[in-house]
């Protein structure tokens, strides 16, 4: 699996990409805003929901991030640990654990919306927000990074292959992560020198034709759930 646009005619599919950002942005500002684990089982099920809108699964959307997994999982453990006597501290790792599953919750509806956007009409929908240059610059960088993401992730993986394939399950853990990343940073650099020569080829332009953006009453009513997050947020 690889976190890319999947065509489709989901709920979210049909949405504008201005109301799915603004739904994204109101989800991430209430899930840290209300860290209790009442506040979080609340923001559970809307999660849980968001990628089964775009058409996915929540278990295909958590494959997407199996890099992030064992960081999530062990930062708890890593924040209970103390120096001496008790050795281990349940407040510290209960606070960590609950950190941990906001930013799951969160990376859930960001999958979503990446499932159900198309790149070019989430960068018409930043330059929407940011006019002028600046809001051009940005969409170039995101829609780099959303095109960029799926190849990258693509390489990690057969470079984990590779290295399998080379009796690396033999190997420790910590060098079989070495092989990865140094063949995964090696490749991610030549995939940069090589986009850069060819948008220099390309006469890379600052105004291409952007996508029509067009809300209708589902997108309004996105927009007031987005709204209803966000006071809650600060309620």
């Amino acid at each position: 699996m690889t976190l890319a646009y999947r065509p489709g005619s989901g709920v979210f599919h049909r949405r504008d990409p201005r109301a799915k950002l603004a739904l994204q942005a109101a989800f991430a500002v209430t899930a840290f805003a209300h860290t209790t684990p009442v506040g979080l089982a609340l923001l559970t099920p809307l999660a849980a929901a968001a990628p089964r809108l775009a058409g996915a699964s929540v278990r295909d959307a958590l494959g997407e991030f199996w890099l992030a997994l064992p960081f999530l999982l062990l930062g708890p453990a890593v924040a209970g640990l103390t120096l001496g006597p008790p050795w281990f501290e349940v407040d510290p790792a209960f606070a960590a654990a609950l950190a941990s599953y906001r930013v799951l919750l969160v990376l859930l509806v960001s999958a979503a919306y990446v499932y159900s956007t198309p790149v070019r009409d989430s960068r018409a929908a930043i330059r929407w927000l940011l006019p002028g240059k600046v809001g051009a610059a940005t969409g170039v960088g995101v829609a780099l990074v959303f095109r960029f993401l799926p190849v990258l992730q693509g390489d990690l993986a057969g470079r984990r292959d590779a290295v399998d394939a080379r009796l690396g399950t033999e190997r420790s853990l910590r060098e079989r992560l070495r092989l990865v990343a140094v063949g995964g940073l090696n490749r991610a650099f030549e995939r940069a020198d090589r986009l850069a020569v060819a948008l220099r080829a390309r006469c890379f332009a600052w105004n291409p034709t952007r996508p029509p953006l067009a809300y209708d009453d589902a997108d309004w009513a996105a927009t007031a759930g987005a709204l209803a997050l966000a006071v809650a947020a600060f309620a």
